[in-house]
């Protein structure tokens, strides 16, 4: 396989992985460039090129990479801090308002000062234009394209940016749709615009106007990122694929992505669930948490078998109903800002201080205490040794913000503040994990827990000892587990149709000719992406509920399924569906149930990096202790002095008991006195909890097969 590279931007580090067949997976990091996150992409390569042997110059070295897949969070970002673009509405006269009213249901119900979120279009570029189709997709009243010509006049007065076009029963019908646009287009050539029966052509009015508004808003934003970060690829000579990721987990090329940009809303983190299942199943396993800290956010999902998708979301309180992985994000990395409340109580977060100024530690102006400034004084982080020793952190601007903003005000110690710091921290990150796992029916401690980002193996122990989960796997790669999971996903494009019936009653004809189409829709995106027919794979979902219901589950179904009309099987799969995300199911009263929705998702196989297995080197680490320092215990509140092992160096087999410390370039690894460590045949730590060698089984059994 040729030369591939995973990127993902964060808030603070762009992390790159680089992989081919023949070697081991290499990891770069470098400070990301908010202002244009193309130059840290830029930057990164040509640390790569410098790094390799013999080292190479950006030029030369950037035409040999074959394929780099990319995430991006430049939508995710414009929406959170409204800086979109200027955008205007086309709709169905007399329901303008719908973005604006949503549901009509306050989010927090007994807050009488909770205010509604701002639309992204104001009121005045909401048009309402008349024209009517049923909910069959009857032309009851004819569109009035005079109307439609005099909202453009005025989106032009008004130098909008993006236009959406959305109207009633639409996803039925798209003539109205597709006649406004077409008008748009000739009449607003550069204008940004975003058809709903192309962006969702489904059943609910307001997910799908809000989804479309959203493709709008954040639609300029990412085609000028793309501008800039084609322009720049171009200019140092690459000529290979670029790929970027989307939310569901699989990546798309980057003329589609500029079409439907709100695929890429949320996507951050998505490539993190499918590298977490990858780690697992070395130790027999098929389903893990997946978590990963960062500089400005924790990501924490569920994945069993494959990772667990929702086909609706929100982001700033503003709902995007298109499938997405199951992620959920809390404000909680290591440059999280800690504060006292107006009760006087500690905070960690969501505030951040991101790459820039960064934590007072950075040495680059930061004056208030985060997360990292409290590892550092809780000796977790050697100061000397920060990214590898490049980057060199300021133990005592650490203590003098904690002492200023946290110790003094408190009454503690430098000491107590730390550790309180990192105690509040390590809960907001466990109540984060239960928000996927036991609000959605599973139970943690069932679940090995993997831990990523650069900072998330210091806290992971904590985390796993509140939760009670005796497996913790924290993979070679973990400073840049979504930018490797990129390199694992498949091309993925999602169809979906709204198709109302009773099961008892489809008619299996037509819903196979819906299907059919979607099929060779997905058919034709992949064969465009040079994607051959052995490599295809097509999945069908149904969303589907009791009569009289509000919302859907959404469950596989077999394709032979269909074929036969088996409503049997298929009403047994949603009963057990949704008895495993409610706790009940309604089948032994016969409730009716129906189909609202049929989904398609066509699947692109791709090349996957090769991952060597390491061979036994036995159980003895102390080859690899390089020094011991203090550092804090949470088991005994105290601090301990404990050996440091030099992760690079050890390998298959070796074990260490807690408390110690493992450090990496890139990644510190506490293990505390409640765990001991064993790295896996992949080079990865298994830490498992005192006296539970069964969940490493399968290193010892390497071991026991190795003394024979």
């Amino acid at each position: 396989m040729a030369l591939k590279i995973g990127i993902d931007v964060g808030g603070t580090f762009t992390d790159f992985v680089l992989t081919r067949d023949g070697a081991q997976p290499a990891i770069f990091k470098t400070l990301s460039t908010p202002g244009d996150p193309s130059i840290a992409v830029v930057n990164g390569l040509a640390n790569i090129a410098a790094a390799m042997s013999p080292p190479l110059s950006l030029e030369a070295f950037v035409p040999t990479i074959d394929t780099i897949v990319h995430g991006t969070t430049v939508t995710t970002n414009a929406t959170l801090t409204g800086a979109g673009a200027k955008c205007a509405l086309l709709t169905t006269e007399g329901v303008r308002d719908a973005l604006e009213m949503r549901r009509g249901i306050r989010e927090e119900q007994y807050n009488n000062r909770y205010v509604n979120v701002k639309p992204l279009v104001p009121r005045y570029l909401r048009a309402g234009i008349e024209g009517r189709l049923d909910r069959n997709g009857e032309e009851t009243k004819a569109l009035d394209l005079d109307q439609v010509r005099q909202a453009v006049a005025l989106f032009k007065q008004e130098g909008v940016q993006a236009v959406s076009i959305c109207f009633m029963n639409s996803f039925a019908n798209p003539a109205h749709e597709q006649a406004a646009a077409e008008l748009v287009r000739r009449e607003m050539p550069d204008a940004y615009l975003s058809v709903s029966t192309d962006v969702l052509p489904s059943i609910r009015f307001y997910e799908r106007i809000s989804t479309t508004a959203l493709n709008s808003y954040v639609g300029p934003k990412l085609n000028h990122y793309l501008d800039q970060l084609v322009g720049r690829l171009k200019a140092i000579g690459f000529n290979g694929l670029l790929l970027i990721m989307q939310s569901n987990g699989g990546v798309i090329s980057p003329q589609l992505a500029r079409e439907k940009a709100a695929l890429t809303l949320l996507s951050g983190p998505a490539g993190g669930p499918g590298a977490g299942l990858f780690y697992v199943r070395v130790h027999g396993q098929n389903k893990c948490i997946t978590t990963d800290m960062g500089g400005t956010s924790f990501e924490a999902s569920v994945a069993v078998d494959s990772p667990m998708i929702k086909n609706d979301g929100e982001i700033a309180r503003r709902k995007i109903a298109l499938p997405m992985l199951d992620i959920h994000t809390i404000g909680a990395g290591g440059g999280s800002i800690g504060w006292l409340d107006e009760g006087g109580l500690l905070r960690m977060g969501p505030q951040s201080a991101g790459a820039d100024p960064g934590p007072a530690c950075y040495m680059k102006g930061g004056k208030l205490p985060a997360t990292t400034d409290a590892n550092v004084v809780l000796g977790y982080l050697d100061p000397d040794f920060f990214a590898g020793g490049t980057m060199k952190l300021d133990v005592a601007a650490a203590r003098a913000a904690i002492d200023e903003h946290i110790a003094r005000p408190m009454g503690l110690t430098i000491e107590e503040a730390a550790a309180g710091m990192y105690r509040v921290a390590c809960n907001n990150m466990a109540q984060g994990v239960r928000e996927v796992t036991i609000k959605r029916g599973f139970d943690p401690r069932e679940f090995p827990f993997i831990s990523a980002g650069g900072a998330g193996p210091i806290h992971s122990c904590l985390i796993c000892s509140e939760l009670e989960i005796p497996l913790q796997i924290v993979p070679r790669e973990s400073s840049v587990l979504c930018a490797f999971g990129m390199l694992m996903s498949e091309l993925k494009h999602d169809f979906v149709r709204t198709f109302v019936a009773r099961l008892g009653a489809i008619d299996w004809n037509k819903l196979g000719l819906i299907i059919d189409d979607m099929s060779r829709d997905g058919a034709r995106q992949l064969a465009a992406e040079r994607i051959p027919e052995a490599r295809r794979r097509f999945e069908v979902k149904f969303d589907c509920r009791y009569i009289k219901q509000y919302h859907e589950v959404s469950f596989l179904v077999p394709r032979e399924l269909i074929d036969r009309g088996d409503t049997a099987l298929i009403a047994r799969a949603f009963h057990a569906e949704h008895n495993r995300l409610y706790g009940y199911s309604l089948e032994q009263e016969n409730t009716p149930v129906e189909i609202i929705n049929v989904r398609v998702q066509a699947i692109g196989l791709t090349d996957k990096p090769h991952y060597e297995e390491e061979t036994w080197a036995g159980a003895d680490a102390a080859a690899s202790v390089k020094g011991r320092r203090k550092v804090y215990i949470p088991e005994s509140n105290s601090f301990r002095e404990v050996p440091i092992y030099n992760g690079h160096s050890m390998r298959f087999g070796n074990r260490v008991a807690g408390p110690a410390m493992i450090e990496q370039e890139t990644t510190a690894i506490f293990v505390s006195a409640s765990y001991d460590c064993i790295v896996d045949v992949y080079g990865s730590f298994a830490l498992y909890q005192k006296g539970r060698d069964d969940l490493v089984s399968t290193c010892l059994k390497r071991e026991a097969e190795a003394t024979i």
